[in-house]
């Protein structure tokens, strides 16, 4: 039998779903890929170099032939933290924006907020994800992952975008998704994402003891975020978000089509 390949970003708020791969159960059931950057798993999938990705949610509606497995998502129900607006200004005053390179979901989320929620006109540039460099030519910078996590907040505004979202949807946000290749000869079938989520979510201490060191942040703040920050279900609340989530991407015009999850069964 073929064993599968697994991608998924190594960024702190994949952790726990990545832990079993790497570490636990699930860790002889397939290869695992890693990559900082979300958007290259989602990329590892499009060119089957991977059958299954924990890719940017925005990827399923431009890559085809996906399916979604069910239970498991990188979302936040209230202040997600590693997704930001840092800006210089007021966001009402905002006219300019870097956009991480690294991001997808969250350069579409930005767009969304920024155009249908507060009615704004802004220009955008894609950027190195160096907030000094991204501010000193642009109103405001969108960070993700663990560079949001450790920029110095002194003397700017940052807006969290989960918060953002949910203040005026009332929904939480699904930031990445285990996807799998509907043709896959490897067909993942023998992985338990729900499973290896489990198993993650219980081993929360010892990923806060490697991130501490990685990171340079406290153990109890990493402990904080995985915990409460961070939401790992796949519910019908966030399936709701995702859905508004791309009619509006659909309607600013960041994807073609709206396609419906296809759940893998």
């Amino acid at each position: 039998m073929i064993k599968p390949n697994v991608a998924a970003s190594s960024y702190l708020n994949a952790a726990p779903l990545c832990f079993s791969f790497i570490h636990g159960e699930q860790k002889d059931r397939c290869g695992f890929l890693s990559d900082v950057a979300p958007f290259r798993c989602a990329e590892m999938l499009a060119e089957k170099r991977a059958d299954a990705a924990l890719i940017p949610v925005i990827e399923y509606q431009r890559i085809p032939g996906l399916r979604v497995a069910r239970g498991a998502s990188v979302a936040s129900k209230e202040n997600v933290r590693s997704v930001v607006l840092a800006s210089r200004v007021p966001i009402e005053e905002v006219r300019s924006v870097a956009l991480d390179t690294t991001s997808r979901t969250s350069a579409a989320l930005v767009q969304i907020i920024l155009e249908r929620f507060y009615d704004l006109r802004v220009s955008y540039t894609p950027s190195p994800p160096r907030i000094r460099e991204m501010l000193e030519s642009n109103d405001a910078a969108l960070m993700i992952g663990d560079p949001a996590m450790m920029i110095d907040r002194s003397g700017i505004l940052v807006y969290d975008l989960a918060a953002e979202w949910k203040k005026q949807t009332g929904l939480p946000f699904v930031f990445a998704f285990w996807a799998v290749r509907a043709d896959s000869p490897a067909w993942p079938g023998g992985i338990d994402f729900v499973e290896a989520k489990r198993e993650g979510l219980e081993s929360a201490g010892r990923i806060a003891d490697i991130y501490h060191e990685r990171l340079c942040l406290p153990r109890a703040d990493i402990i904080d975020y995985l915990t409460k920050n961070i939401s790992y279900d796949l519910d019908e609340e966030c399936v709701r978000g995702l859905a508004l989530y791309y009619e509006l991407a659909r309607d600013c015009g960041l994807i073609a089509e709206v396609r419906d999850l296809d759940f893998r069964d």
